[in-house]
């Protein structure tokens, strides 16, 4: 009543003005509401839509189950015809937007046959009944080789044999030992029961995530996912090594987004990389080897001032395919110079000194190896070549040069059973008839160029051969696994080839041999690669497996009665090991396809791609 009668005093002017004033407010007012409503109405539409697809997701996945499983027995029944190429039944799982990111390149030389002695890979004997003059004959007929594959590269398992199954669950066993005692922490301590730190990185956990991937693990893909999404803290102030976070971190990251498509690890990699690149920030333009995350400052290894020259010279692959992720250049325009800058210095017969200062540039001058601190510099002058898609002829060459090195100043062969293997040249020019486990990639490295033209039949007899020679570093020892490193006797007469020295008896769960396995499977399809491969992990179960979960890298091999456990699990038993033997087992050739992936050094493929 008072503001009533306060009104009727106002003036005609000010009623006016009032009146406005209320129906603004009350139009506000109303607006608001409706905003409010409007947006409730939406989040409400869109959490029916999340329960409606976690609902129907798992019936979609079923009814493509039994589509699938009726498609096949159509075609095990003859009612349908089968694909011309391709195993049956398959089913290509990457989305169409996935697989624009694949460029078709010259078909990949599958595997072929059963590894009979009597005839070739390529090349199956049957018998043929054949009628002639009335008679009925038999007679045996060569099959043609098997069709290539379909050129459908696949990312993840469709089926497994049964021993793949073995490795999954000898996954399973190291996951679970890994998620109960150490999750979220670098590594597993099996033994103890206990985690242990390097970077604070989640080092196990993020170097594993593409091989769950493959393996099809999906539970364990998407627990890891989403502590990578909400725990993975890369602005540590902590001291990082740019080499092995790049390879086992930028790399996993990078690889599981191509797969996953899922932009949180993108997103992860993008972070990390930025801070990587303060270790370029030298005078000469050769990266620190040590990182602060936090600070984005580098310096030199705490021991010397020098940088291994593997470590800055195997960190292109993954700035490289980080740049054409992101379209920033600046990630690959680093890794490059350090790479034209090494290329720049004196190296006797294309082949690199161990160690190179950040400061003046310069190599050390010291062993010629292709063992620890050289090794993977060799590695990434063919892999950079094959990343996009055999543009950049100067790798080519550089690699093609450099195998021409090793050949003359590093092979060697052993006495009595003429053992070829890669040896160290020291300063001074002598030879040391030593090779680390490490070298065992280079069979590998040797059959992926020989398969893609280069030197074709010289490098795949070596790569044969030293795979052979690896493979007698296992199944020579006691336990069938192999030391750290061996030395190889030269000087005739009887007695073993291969004799390993006290401080060398080690095995660290390595994958370099199980690598070479794979690729000489994939390219030759001799099934004793398979059988060798077989052998390693049944000695890993036998030596290094854990109750309870996880497995331990040994000190002795050479003793199958006390091996002294070390009670350490490396990230890359998980990340490499068992991805290579998962892949060795499968008869797949679809399954990361080597003319359409390039492993980096911690085997993290990445999708080839022209620039």
């Amino acid at each position: 009543m008072v503001l009533l009668r306060g009104f009727y005093r106002l003036t005609r002017l000010q009623k006016t003005v009032a009146l406005c004033s209320l129906v603004i407010t009350t139009l506000y007012i109303a607006k608001t509401a409706y905003s409010r409503h409007l947006e409730n109405h939406q989040r409400v539409q869109q959490l029916v839509a999340e329960e409606l697809k976690s609902t129907l997701q798992p019936l979609d996945d079923e009814i493509e189950n039994h589509r699938r499983q009726a498609k096949e027995a159509l075609e095990l029944a003859g009612l349908v015809r089968r694909p011309k190429r391709g195993p049956p039944g398959r089913v290509h799982h990457l989305p169409p937007e996935h697989r624009d990111a694949f460029v078709d390149h010259d078909a990949a030389a599958h595997h072929h046959g059963n590894g009979d002695s009597e005839h070739g890979p390529d090349e199956e004997k049957v018998h043929v009944k054949s009628e002639k003059d009335g008679e009925v004959t038999t007679e045996k007929k060569t099959l043609p080789p098997p069709a290539p594959s379909s050129g459908k590269p696949r990312l993840q398992a469709v089926s497994t044999t049964e021993r793949q199954k073995k490795v999954i669950e000898m996954f399973r066993h190291a996951w679970k030992g890994y998620k109960d005692h150490a999750w979220g922490h670098d590594e597993l301590k099996p033994i103890s029961k206990a985690s242990s730190e390097w970077f604070g990185l989640g080092l196990t956990l993020v170097d594993s995530l593409d091989t769950m991937w493959i393996m099809g693990l999906k539970e364990e893909f998407q627990e890891s996912r989403d502590w990578v999404a909400t725990k993975l803290n890369i602005d540590q102030s902590r001291d990082v090594n740019l080499f092995e976070t790049t390879i086992r971190v930028l790399g996993g990251l990078l690889s599981t987004y191509h797969m996953s498509q899922d932009a949180i690890f993108l997103e992860k990699a993008k972070d990390l990389g930025d801070r990587l690149m303060a270790a370029f920030q030298t005078s000469s333009g050769i990266p620190f080897s040590d990182v602060n995350l936090h600070s984005r400052t580098a310096h030199g290894p705490r021991w010397s001032p020098e940088s291994s020259t593997a470590e800055v010279t195997t960190i292109q692959m993954e700035f490289r395919y980080l740049s054409h992720l992101t379209g920033d250049s600046k990630y690959k325009l680093a890794a490059d110079r350090t790479m034209d800058l090494v290329q720049g210095l004196n190296r006797p017969d294309d082949l690199v000194h161990m160690l190179i200062n950040p400061n003046s540039g310069q190599f050390r001058s010291g062993t010629l190896t292709m063992g620890a601190r050289a090794d993977s510099y060799y590695e990434y002058l063919l892999k950079q070549w094959l990343q996009t898609g055999k543009t950049e002829q100067k790798f080519r060459d550089w690699y093609v040069a450099s195998t021409q090195g090793v050949e003359k100043r590093l092979m060697r062969r052993s006495s009595p059973n003429n053992l070829l293997f890669v040896g160290e040249e020291r300063a001074g020019g002598s030879y040391y008839p030593k090779m680390d486990h490490l070298v065992c990639f280079y069979p590998g490295l040797l059959a992926l160029g020989a398969h893609h033209g280069i030197e074709s039949t010289r490098h795949m007899a070596q790569a044969k051969e030293i795979l052979n020679t690896c493979h007698q570093m296992y199944s020579t020892m006691a336990t069938g696994l192999s030391a750290e490193l061996v030395h190889f006797n030269m000087g005739g007469g009887g007695g073993s080839d291969i004799d390993v020295h006290p401080k060398d008896k080690h095995n660290l769960l390595r994958p370099e041999t199980a690598e070479s396995y794979f690729i000489l499977y994939r390219l030759t399809g001799d099934k004793q690669y398979q059988d060798w491969g077989w052998d390693m992990l049944q000695a890993f179960e036998k030596y290094c497996r854990i109750d309870g979960g996880g497995y331990t890298s040994i000190s002795d091999v050479t003793n199958s009665a006390n091996t002294q456990p070390r009670d350490k699990m490396e990230s890359f038993f998980l990340g490499e090991t068992l991805k290579y033997l998962f892949l060795l087992f499968s008869d797949d050739n679809d399954l990361v396809p080597l003319d359409k992936y390039v492993f980096n050094t911690e085997a993290h493929p990445f999708p080839v791609w022209t620039p």
